[in-house]
């Protein structure tokens, strides 16, 4: 496997440099400086391909090539968003960057409800509690028909936390939520948001009445358009699990479970039309056996996120050190070399340790944190060709 990071490009303040003495090989990154639905230019992108080819490196995957909401849920304007995800594609693939993460989450990404979760090590990790999350959805939101999409005894818990919870709490659920973590990795979030819930609750307006078949429907009409262009190129569309993949604040999920990887890699038929074996989301919902779905998948599978998680039985979930977990990734690794060799692989959502959380990270984008972890990944994968042999 080729040992990929990803780099939030020059403001990052991990460096090429410090990237290249750990033993990264290949850089995952994006132009973030262009706003959702604006063309890549081919001058931006050599301008960072050959930024990190002068440091020893390689361009490996673009993550992400983000998919406009307009397109998710069909609305004005889709048709030139789309026209100029084509155009960004084919310069990306004239400069030979052949790998292009994507993902169809209607407008919240990956979701967490404690972004510094201690534990008995005195390191910390993100952490998924399912209450909270409820509250910050029927009473926070307050969401139209949230109480109803949760059990009874869930919300028993909700009104009890009700009693309890104290307005830094909410306002640091609403920060975690949305302000941080969607701040990075959405352009809904960019910058300074003053109305933040405010904000979120216009996002969440736009798809109503839009089902799990209509975003399906849409995404299938996203494909058409765009797997050819990337077949001319030779790039391989990855598209990213929903995390958690379960459908969250009345929006469909559509890339959860074994049925809906199957339904998207169905719906064009290319080699082009791809998928991300991210086994962070996949382990976060206890219906998914990870290991199931890599020998089944392994083929069509063109990266890989190589991060685990601890479920509990109440739905609870934090990120599970990289040896342990519901991502069992010494075995995902040996079905990969096995099945589909060679593959760009990254460490993800590695916790804080040491002076990590003096650092202002992206959240779960340690520098020591994930360091470690690709030690240790490195170990299984030197362990599984060692045995191999």
């Amino acid at each position: 496997m080729e040992k990929t990071w990803r780099w939030f490009g020059e403001k990052d303040p991990i460096t090429l440099d410090m990237l290249r003495q750990i033993g990264v090989e290949g850089i995952v990154t994006a132009l973030h400086q262009v706003p959702n639905g604006e063309i890549w230019t081919s001058e931006a992108i050599m301008q960072v391909k050959s930024n990190i080819e002068a440091h020893g490196l390689k361009w490996s995957v673009v993550e992400s090539l983000p998919v406009p909401e307009p397109v998710k849920y069909a609305g004005p304007g889709r048709e030139q968003l789309i026209a100029n995800y084509k155009v960004s594609l084919a310069n990306l693939g004239k400069a030979g960057i052949k790998t292009v993460v994507y993902n169809f989450m209607p407008v919240i990404d990956w979701i967490r409800t404690d972004l510094n979760y201690k534990l008995a090590d005195g390191t910390s990790t993100l952490y998924f509690d399912k209450v909270r999350f409820a509250y910050f959805d029927c009473y926070i939101l307050n969401r139209e028909g949230a109480i109803g999409d949760y059990s009874e005894e869930l919300m028993k818990q909700v009104n009890a936390l009700r009693e309890t919870i104290t307005p830094d709490e909410i306002e640091a659920l609403v920060t975690t939520i949305i302000v941080k973590t969607q701040g990075f990795v959405n352009e809904n979030f960019k910058g300074n948001v003053s109305r933040p819930v405010e904000l979120f609750r216009e996002l969440l307006a736009r798809y109503k009445g839009v089902d799990k078949n209509q975003l399906r429907a849409n995404l299938k009409y996203f494909l058409e358009e765009v797997v050819p262009v990337a077949g001319q190129y030779g790039i391989k569309l990855c598209v990213h699990p929903d995390d958690p993949p379960y459908p969250v604040l009345g929006l469909p999920r559509i890339v959860g479970n074994e049925e809906d990887i199957a339904w998207v890699l169905n719906a064009v038929d290319s080699p082009s039309n791809g998928f991300t074996f991210c086994a962070g989301s996949l382990s976060s919902g206890l219906h998914n056996d990870v290991l199931s779905l890599a020998l089944r998948f392994a083929d069509k599978t063109h990266f890989l996120h190589l991060r685990s998680t601890e479920v509990y039985a109440d739905g609870n979930f934090l990120e599970a050190p990289h040896d342990q977990g519901r991502g069992y990734l010494v075995e995902l690794i040996r079905i990969f070399e096995k099945l589909h060799p060679g593959l760009p692989m990254r460490v993800d959502h590695g916790k804080l340790m040491l002076d990590d959380a003096q650092k202002n990270y992206n959240p779960g984008y340690s520098f020591t944190g994930r360091m470690y972890a690709l030690a240790q990944i490195s170990g299984m994968l030197a362990v599984v060709n060692y045995t191999k042999k």
